[in-house]
């Protein structure tokens, strides 16, 4: 069995393709996610309200304590990360600070453009150590506060602390750091910050801002926009850093895996076929 407590980095150790989707913080969602055939899921906040007693409740109701049976681990089957709402211009530290103290697994900051920022959003999921312990930079301003997100995990708060580091600059660590590049600037900066900021465990494409800012909004298949994004792709697998594509669906999966995507979003599916159904048999 496995010891790897976020089930997405397992998946990129195991060289595997991590598939997830956007979430939203309520009960039902959690419940209707825990049992699904996600590697992770994001809940997204920076769209949608930042709400931690919300994010709580949707922890608890993510676990299933059937699979924790089954599994052996206290680790969530869906793994749970958050996009926070402030952008890397911003420069926060305590909205990744409240979220993790809550117990999830990573951050996902948006608007990533410099290497400053993305600097601060690997430090602002590291906790402060001295200057020489090893894998210091980029280093940690996260605040001390662990029993919740301990307790989460299924650890003491000295397990937590070994465990709760970014990957993969941490071999050990289960959290991950996620950069949105989602803008001209941010491509032309991203070889940089691949280079000088370690800890960054994946970039996600943000095609909706990026395809704003190029004048072609939400056309994702033009071609100024799929030759923006293969700069991405290209510099991010320089680096050997995985990138994402957050709106992955059965038209273009194929061509995403075969591009080297290998954090996967896609919507879960809704079938309404019954409906169609039961109205033709009424005769409308």
């Amino acid at each position: 069995m496995s010891t790897r407590l976020n089930g997405i980095i397992r998946a990129f150790e195991e060289g595997k393709p991590a598939f997830t989707c956007f979430a939203k913080s309520d009960k039902q969602t959690a419940i209707d996610l825990s049992d699904s055939p996600y590697d992770g899921l994001v809940v997204e906040m920076e769209h949608n309200p930042f709400d931690m007693s919300a994010l709580g409740d949707f922890l608890q109701y993510l676990l299933n304590r059937k699979q924790i049976l089954k599994q052996g681990s206290p680790a969530p089957a869906v793994t749970p990360l958050v996009r926070i709402p402030s952008n890397g211009a911003e420069m926060d530290h305590w909205q990744a600070k409240q979220a993790l103290d809550r117990g999830v697994y990573g951050i996902i900051t948006p608007h990533v453009k410099t290497v400053e920022q993305a600097y601060n959003a690997v430090a602002a999921c590291r906790y402060a150590r001295p200057k020489n312990a090893p894998l210091y930079e980029p280093k940690g301003v996260r605040g001390d506060g662990p029993a919740t997100a301990a307790r989460y995990w299924g650890l003491t708060q000295p397990e937590y602390y070994a465990k709760a580091d970014v990957w993969p600059l941490a071999p050990e660590g289960e959290l991950l750091v996620g950069l949105m590049i989602e803008s001209e600037e941010a491509i032309e900066n991203l070889d940089d910050m691949l280079a000088n900021v370690p800890g960054i465990g994946f970039c996600l494409i943000g095609e909706g801002d990026l395809s704003q800012e190029l004048g072609y909004a939400r056309q994702y298949e033009h071609p100024e926009v799929l030759g923006a994004m293969r700069k991405i792709v290209e510099t991010c697998k320089k680096h050997n850093v995985v990138v994402g594509n957050p709106h992955t669906n059965a038209k273009n999966v194929e061509r995403l895996l075969g591009e080297g995507y290998r954090f996967l979003m896609s919507a879960p599916q809704r079938s309404y076929g019954v409906i169609g159904q039961a109205r033709e048999m009424a005769g409308y």
